[in-house]
């Protein structure tokens, strides 16, 4: 896993089309800015397990 340090408003790239800004810190969370083609799917980890389990329950 590669650790990266960022300020607000530093951005984090991806490729050549994914960028990942860090748009705020307060309380100790980090809010991001995703911008990512839209045929890239971008989902919060749990959000992805639980399109993943669907998935698989239907097969």
């Amino acid at each position: 896993m590669l650790v990266i340090g960022r300020e607000v408003g530093e951005i984090i790239v991806i490729g050549d089309d994914i960028r990942i800004m860090v748009v705020e810190t307060r309380d100790g969370v980090v809010r991001f800015g995703v911008d990512a083609p839209r045929q890239v799917p971008v989902h919060r980890a749990e959000v992805y397990k639980r399109i993943k389990d669907a998935k698989q329950s239907k097969a």
